[in-house]
């Protein structure tokens, strides 16, 4: 049985996760010529075409999608049984500040999986008043929302995230239906503390005349998808946090165009405490975890 190169096998992990050579080439601390190296030779040692050109750029091709994917448990399986190994000499207490949407909607329907691999480890989770704050001195680690510039800190972007709109099923059908953006308008629009996301949504589908600034605006995402969920209007929010409650068909995306957020999530660390040892646990838990949440989204889109 011949295994292709683990390099080049982490090369189109990272590639199918990011979308991008050079997000890739990021993480993995390679040139993007180095990336694409690897990904050119892997494609000649299995004989099939993992990438094809898109645009500008290149994607997977559907059979690349389907063999990332699988290339991808095999390393989390790989990784987790490192990491249960070495659980077994890890203990003491840690405490996670968390955003509270990110929390409540991914964290707390995941963390069981790290306290069974860590027993020995006393967890607590905390939420901040704002989403990029990392000041609690009584804090470990910080999963902040953030533009990555916390300076004297150690900084690691956990993940980047894609806004679309999120209605429930039964405003859709209340409403007749979406043929185009514009038809959003219809509907109350659900914001996050301020209009940022719809304004920038509106401005990529070319609704130039719409004004953002009605609806109902919410201190916390938990309350923004309860409202959307309720039928009251339609949120703007993102595949990981709202994974749950789409695959469960109380949330439905009204249309495929999704916007960059100008901020994403990382994983922040007072420089002081970076060898804490628990730490190191929950930061390749955490890696792993939200690896297998990309794949699994990236799998249902096709």
């Amino acid at each position: 049985m011949r295994i292709p190169s683990t390099q080049a096998l982490r090369a189109l992990e990272s590639f199918a996760r990011h979308g991008t050579v050079w997000r890739a080439a990021e993480e993995l601390h390679l040139t993007r010529s180095a990336v694409s190296h690897q990904l050119r030779l892997l494609e000649r040692e299995l004989g099939f075409d993992l990438l094809e050109r898109v645009g500008k750029g290149v994607a997977l091709t559907a059979r690349g999608r389907r063999y990332a994917h699988d290339v991808h448990k095999a390393l989390t399986m790989i990784g987790d049984a490192g990491a249960q190994n070495r659980g077994g000499g890890i203990g003491g207490s840690f405490r996670v500040s968390c955003t509270p949407g990110f929390a409540s909607l991914w964290l707390c329907t995941h963390i069981a999986e790290f306290q069974e691999m860590y027993q020995d480890v006393s967890l607590s989770i905390v939420t901040p008043r704002r989403l990029d704050d990392v000041s609690n001195p009584d804090v470990d680690a910080f999963i902040a929302f953030g533009d990555g510039n916390w300076p004297n800190c150690g900084v690691e972007l956990l993940c980047d995230v894609l806004f679309t709109p999120l209605c429930s099923p039964s405003l859709l059908n209340r409403l007749g239906g979406f043929s185009k953006p514009a038809d959003v308008l219809r509907a109350n629009l659900l914001h996050l503390n301020d209009v940022d996301d719809w304004s920038r949504w509106l401005s990529l589908t070319k609704v130039e005349t719409a004004d953002p600034s009605g609806g109902i605006f919410f201190s916390d995402m938990n309350l923004v998808f309860s409202a959307a969920i309720a039928g009251q209007g339609i949120a703007m929010g993102d595949s990981l946090t709202g994974q749950t409650a789409l695959s469960e068909g109380r949330l439905v995306r009204p249309f495929d165009i999704a916007v960059p957020a100008a901020r994403s999530y990382y994983l922040v660390v007072d420089l002081a405490k970076s060898d804490h040892a628990v730490l190191f646990a929950f930061r390749d838990w955490l890696r792993s975890s939200l690896a297998d949440a990309a794949a699994d989204m990236q799998a249902a889109r096709g």
